[in-house]
């Protein structure tokens, strides 16, 4: 069972093993091998949790005893939207829980005029408006990227409250920009940082995430 922190965020147990695994990739001196690793274990986590959100409705099944067992379906379709790059490192885990699951694309990037996040490309399933998304970016520092692909889903006529935003670390100040747009979207996350320093990154962090899995 997950506790709330704060309304509408989902945050994992903090148990020995999540931390254990948050202290390998917060290492600065962890390989990348190991930070793809326990990264990937961390998303699975993630992803079984927002699950666990799901709305369902009772299902009856028959075992091979002839016993009934009183069960449930999942109701409703799901995609995965990746902000990318570093959101593509999540797609995985998605994949390995759900089948088949559809994956669209968001890219943002930073305007090198205005310093301002902006829209470059967007692919995403046709039907997106009957789906539930879990939207897929490692961290939620500011909240910039984040909040600029969540109104592309809104505006593509997915609800807020079918959307899921799945990261491994937000801060507060990340935490309380995102809902001051979109109150109704759950996030999911694994940590909880202290703040931002001064070049707008996480504290204690872990550095750039998309970096470290796919470069060095």
């Amino acid at each position: 069972m997950s506790t709330e922190p704060y309304k509408n965020v989902s945050l994992l147990p903090q148990t020995n093993q999540l931390v254990g695994l948050y202290s390998i990739i917060r290492d600065k001196d962890t390989a990348r091998p190991d930070f793809i690793f326990y990264s990937d274990r961390i998303i699975r986590l993630l992803v079984e949790e927002g699950l666990n959100h799901l709305p369902v409705q009772k299902r009856d099944v028959m075992t091979h005893t002839g016993e009934n067992f009183p069960g449930v379906d999942f109701l409703g379709k799901i995609c995965g939207v990746s902000i990318v790059r570093a959101g593509e490192s999540m797609e995985q885990g998605l994949r390995d829980c759900c089948r088949s699951v559809r994956i669209g694309k968001i890219l943002i990037q930073r305007d090198e005029e205005t310093a301002l996040p902006k829209l470059f490309y967007e692919k995403l399933p046709e039907d997106i408006s009957d789906r539930y998304v879990f939207l897929l970016d490692p961290m939620l520092a500011t909240g910039g990227s984040a909040i600029m692909a969540t109104d592309v889903l809104i505006k593509r006529g997915v609800k807020p409250d079918r959307i899921f935003f799945l990261n491994l670390i937000c801060s507060k100040e990340g935490i309380d920009k995102y809902h001051a747009a979109f109150p109704d979207v759950r996030i999911v996350t694994g940590a909880l940082d202290k703040g931002l320093n001064e070049q707008k990154y996480l504290v204690p962090g872990l550095g750039d995430f998309g970096d470290r899995y796919y470069c060095i």
